[in-house]
């Protein structure tokens, strides 16, 4: 009798633990609080991500859970208590989600992705009929904004009012909310208060005095500043804002314009940086080249192709020629050559100018002129720039690996580098240790320096808000998918495969142009392209080395047209820190430089890109190419009145 109490107590006890288990996963379940969530911005045809959460999902954990959306069922696996589903909305639809009993419903109408190209254009070409590049950006960022907010749901005087008030609270504070951006940010305005200070100490009238030596007229002055441009190559924005900045002086010297000075600044900014073989540049492109190489299933090395796609690179390559053509031949075109004229008759527009002299100007009344107070903080930031890039892309296998030379493995270190913080450094230092010689010599005590060193970031902040709503203007055109407008609109045409590389060019040359950013075009285009162009060679008919030959192209093609793409764009950041760090006009900059660009990208994409595609060689292309700018230049060009 008490061994069968026993088990019915034991059995009872079994049981209710049971139950009380399986009532505890009922609750659990009951008791969690489902949260549906759309992508912040649907476009038409283009995948959409909803997020399905349940809130106390420490508890709920891996899960299985029965999921009905729009009468379709399924078993949904919950991760951490997360579910994500895929969903494209080719039109106007209403969305219901059931789950536990519970329904979501949402009406979804997707943006028409044609509608992705408008704030782009609208503010470019606002910027170029006004030549006022604020009110054009704005105008940009309310358009995109109020098209975003009018199909969430908004009527249209809500949506203007929602989307006028998102630009400043959810698209800048988004872009701010970037470390690379605000990296740039700060170092840009170190650059602009070091040089504020070497400027008031006397260093950068020193260096006017020590380079007027070399540079005695407008053409060698420009010839000093192409080559300090080439000799800057590791960095495109330390590129534009050191030679920028420290030519500035020179240039006002030999009344040489501001816009041709911001011409030759970013001609040799974005060019160098896109051909040597240790750059900030390297290791974001090599690391694209070996995904499309993974894509299409490649026995090749990603460096080794980076180093065939030289050979076809012909915008940077021909835009560093043009440029020397130009000053050899001390013959301009177009806007720029209205420019020039009137810097050498001493007209001076101040509407061509982003920034007081004054701020930039030598104090005479406590400074001397000692060119090492320039050239020191110079050297430590273009030194210190190349140094952080070695210690934050160390890798001690990589050095120690004797299989590959000294060269490749500096190249393979700068190209895992945080380019960023070498920037930050860099800047930081240069900035300090003009402090120093400054206080040290006595020429300013500490408060004065620090009320220059504040003086240069008041400078510098009209540059900055440029960038700023340049960047905000890109998120809403990253949003929208421009960039997948155009790829689709190219790529959908029937091509041959020999003409994909010039295409390429163009479509590259079009997303950098409306979005602003050549390493943006990169990112969207390499992934893309890379599997095509290897595929449309196959399905022609090609061998293995005609596809690759075409594949090579069409990666040089793609750095090619963003770079292009770039010089062109008002919106383009490197465009502006030209124009920031020559003190001229943007806008101006932009129109000037506009022709000058167009020629280069016509004859590189016609008598190079397109030729190289069938297999003319590149000896014989690059000299045509050059010949034929140089008659371009004859042609075209009239000389400019000696001062």
């Amino acid at each position: 009798m008490k061994f069968l109490l026993k088990y019915v107590f034991f059995i009872s006890i079994a049981f209710f633990l049971s139950f009380h288990s399986l009532q505890g996963q009922d609750d659990e379940l009951a008791e969690c609080i489902f949260d549906v969530r759309f992508q912040k911005v649907i476009i038409q045809n283009v995948p959409a991500e909803i997020q399905i959460t349940c809130k106390n999902h420490e508890e709920v954990g891996f899960r299985e859970i029965p999921l009905t959306i729009n009468d379709s069922v399924f078993i949904a696996l919950f991760q951490n208590g997360t579910f994500t589903i895929t969903h494209t909305f080719s039109s106007k639809e209403e969305m219901i989600i059931s789950i536990d009993g519970r329904s979501f419903s949402k009406n979804v109408t997707p943006i028409p992705l044609w509608m992705s190209i408008l704030p782009p254009l609208i503010a470019i070409l606002m910027a170029l009929m006004f030549r006022e590049v604020f009110t054009a950006l704005i105008v940009g960022l309310v358009f995109g904004s109020v098209t975003i907010s009018y199909f969430q749901g908004y009527h249209f005087i809500g949506a203007f009012f929602y989307g006028l008030f998102a630009v400043i609270d959810v698209y800048i504070l988004e872009s701010l909310n970037d470390t690379g951006h605000l990296s740039i940010i700060v170092f840009s305005l170190m650059i602009g208060a070091m040089v504020t200070l070497i400027s008031r100490n006397g260093g950068m009238k020193g260096v006017v005095n020590y380079l007027s030596k070399f540079a005695i007229g407008p053409k060698s002055g420009q010839f000093v500043t192409w080559l300090l441009g080439l000799a800057i190559f590791f960095d495109d924005y330390a590129n534009t804002l050191i030679v920028g900045n420290t030519m500035r002086p020179v240039a006002d010297r030999l009344k040489i314009s501001r816009e041709k000075l911001s011409y030759i600044v970013d001609s040799t900014a974005a060019p160098v940086a896109a051909l040597a073989f240790t750059t900030t540049w390297i290791g974001i492109e090599l690391a694209y080249i070996q995904e499309g190489i993974n894509a299409i299933g490649l026995d090749e090395s990603a460096y080794m192709i980076f180093m065939r796609s030289l050979t076809t690179r012909f915008y940077p390559i021909l835009t560093l020629a043009f440029v020397l053509i130009i000053i050899i031949k001390g013959r301009d075109f177009g806007p720029m050559l209205k420019a020039e004229r009137n810097a050498r008759l001493g007209i001076s527009d101040e509407n061509t100018k982003s920034l007081h002299p004054s701020v930039f100007e030598s104090d005479d009344n406590y400074s001397k002129p000692r060119w090492y107070n320039a050239v020191t903080p110079v050297i430590i930031v273009v030194f210190g720039t190349f140094a952080g890039l070695i210690i934050t892309g160390w890798d001690q296998e990589v050095w120690d690996n004797s299989a590959i030379s000294y060269f490749s493995k500096i190249t393979e270190i700068i190209g895992d580098s945080d380019s960023y913080k070498a920037l930050l450094w860099a800047s930081f230092g240069g900035t300090l240790v003009a402090v120093i010689l400054t206080v040290s010599q006595r020429i300013f005590n500490i408060r004065k320096s620090i009320e220059f060193l504040i003086e240069g970031f008041a400078a510098m902040l009209p540059a900055v808000l440029i960038l700023i709503l340049a960047w905000s203007l890109a998120l809403i055109t990253n949003y929208m998918h421009t960039a997948d407008f155009l790829a689709q609109v190219l790529t959908g045409m029937h091509l041959s495969a020999y003409l994909l590389p010039a295409i390429t060019f163009v479509l590259a040359a079009l997303i950098a142009f409306s979005t602003g950013s050549s390493w943006g075009t990169m990112a969207i285009l390499y992934p893309l392209i890379l599997p095509v162009s290897w595929m449309v060679s196959q399905q022609h008919g090609l061998d293995y080395n005609a596809s690759m030959a075409i594949f090579n192209n069409v990666v040089s093609s793609i750095l090619a047209g963003a770079v292009f793409g770039d010089h062109c764009s008002p919106i383009s950041d490197t465009t502006v820190l030209s124009s920031l760090a020559s003190s001229c006009n943007h806008i101006e900059h932009v129109r000037t430089q506009l022709p000058y660009a167009f020629v280069v990208g016509v004859v590189g994409t016609l008598f190079g890109t397109l030729p190289a595609a069938y297999g003319v060689p590149f000896y014989i292309l690059f000299p045509l190419d050059i010949l034929i700018l140089y008659f371009v230049v004859v042609l075209l060009g009239k000389k400019v009145s000696p001062a």
